[in-house]
């Protein structure tokens, strides 16, 4: 009799087999599917709420529910014709190599456990250190994403500059960061208080006079100034604060770096990214995504900082019962190094992705989503139905349907309608924002398989749906 939570060798192959031909037959015909599928919850409570099964099913069964109830309830982030928040591209090599890491589950935490994806993590971590220029001092480990990695960069800062000691310490960012460096500030004791969110320009950047005088005034009146928060490519308009500038002020007025790229950094692949960057390389500590813009499944987050043995000295806690973990200098424990004791293998895809396709084909990937929004900036000045709100900026475009036989008040009405309205038609799908007190469409256009004609078609639905709100 076999142990329980056993399959035979032929069950396995089968099982293995089935989900292989799924995936392939995602990949190859994902073009042909809906871009938005999403079920009600009551549609899906009545199909998947039941009692714990006592007794198993079978595999083909449990399989056909699983396309029928899960898979085919989803939105297709890496739909070519996905331009919403941030789209997830992935590859089929990293899929596999996400089956492998759970199949072999690697526990990533020590040395001892997970020698070589330890070393590979280390060695990617350096790949991604070299692409960003940080110096050879720098390190970092991978996270789930820039949500953790920002906590963890934000930690690391609080222990090396305030020794965890946050009174009066103040934190200058942006109205365009990131809601998930507000929560990683609130998480670590910062209360709203000792956090200066200042306004941004035309161009939704940091003003570095702003930062510089705010500062200025936090000193003259008995508060720390402790860290500015830039940001590398915000969500809602691709925005790159001024970096060089502000490494320098950071620099002179001995305060911590940190900029979150979780979206933009990996923009340093391209010619363009590497001079809207510059500045990146002097950074105290660095967020970056994977899982955004070098084509990763999720979740796969990354954090880097200057210097590698500030996260350990941030974070390093030796339990007796790890003692047999501590095994020499040369070895290191990733679980000292984040939050994170159990671990799994986050570094094996992207690793294995790189050494099959190759860096220039991810630089090529990135160049054609910067030109691809710059064509969608080219259809759009082309219509009189169409506002540019913010030029193509490293992937991300802004717009409003504004044409000139509605109201300003129709106007506002119908961009809010349109992403519904695309949702329900399911083409396509992109998101909306807030810009300048309206509401504000964003195509984000970072996809490697998509093309000219798939934005120029996301266009004229886009111009039928809005022309069909306009008649209502």
């Amino acid at each position: 009799m076999s142990p329980p939570l056993t399959l035979s060798h032929d069950e396995m192959q089968s099982l293995g087999y089935h989900i292989v031909d799924m995936l392939i037959e995602h990949f190859e015909q994902i073009r042909e599917q809906s871009v938005t599928n999403k079920a009600t919850r009551p549609a899906l409570e009545t199909r998947l709420r039941e009692a714990v099964p006592q007794q198993g099913n079978t595999i083909e069964r449990v399989l056909e529910q699983t396309q029928r109830d899960v898979l085919d309830t989803i939105m297709h982030l890496d739909h070519p014709r996905f331009f919403a928040f941030v789209p997830g591209p992935s590859n089929f090599v990293s899929a596999m190599a996400d089956a492998l890491a759970s199949g072999f589950n690697i526990f990533a935490g020590t040395w001892l456990e997970a020698s070589g994806p330890t070393q590979i993590e280390l060695v990617t971590i350096d790949w991604l250190r070299q692409i960003c220029g940080l110096p050879d001092t720098a390190g970092g480990l991978f996270v789930s994403g820039g949500s953790v990695a920002n906590l963890t960069a934000l930690a690391t800062a609080r222990h090396i500059i305030l020794n965890d000691d946050t009174h009066n310490a103040i934190v200058y960012c942006s109205d365009q960061t990131h809601s998930s460096v507000v929560r990683a500030l609130r998480i670590l004791g910062f209360p709203a208080s000792q956090v200066r969110i200042l306004p941004t320009d035309k161009q939704f950047r940091l003003r570095f006079a702003d930062v510089q005088s705010t500062i200025v005034h936090d000193r003259n009146t008995g508060k720390r100034p402790f860290c500015i928060i830039a940001s590398a490519g915000t969500t809602s308009t691709g925005s790159i604060d001024p970096l060089d500038e502000l490494a320098e002020l950071c620099q002179r007025e001995h305060l911590w770096l940190h900029v979150d790229g979780a979206y933009g950094a990996a923009a340093m692949l391209s010619e363009q990214g590497r001079i809207l960057l510059k500045g990146l390389e002097r950074t105290d500590s660095l967020s970056l995504d994977p899982h955004k813009w070098l084509f990763q499944p999720y979740e796969m987050g990354c954090v880097l900082v200057k210097n590698a043995r500030w996260l350990k000295e941030t974070f390093h806690i030796l339990p007796e019962y790890l003692q047999d973990i501590d095994q020499g200098a040369e070895e290191t424990n990733f679980c000292d190094y984040g939050i994170q004791l159990t671990r799994g293998t986050r570094a094996l895809k992207l690793w294995m992705s790189l050494k099959i396709f190759g860096l220039d084909a991810f630089r090529q990937a990135i160049e054609h989503g910067i030109k691809l929004a710059e064509h969608a900036e080219a259809v759009l000045r082309a219509s009189s139905s169409w506002d540019i709100v913010t030029p193509a900026h490293i992937g991300i475009i802004t717009f409003r349907y504004a044409p000139t036989d509605c109201s300003c008040e129709e106007q506002e009405q119908i961009n809010q309608q349109l992403v519904d309205a695309l949702i329900q038609d399911g083409f396509a799908m992109l998101s909306s924002t807030v810009l300048h007190g309206r509401t504000t469409l964003r195509l984000c256009t970072i996809n490697p398989r998509t093309t000219e004609e798939d934005i120029r078609a996301t266009i004229e639905r886009l111009e039928y749906l809005g022309g069909n709100l306009l008649n209502e």
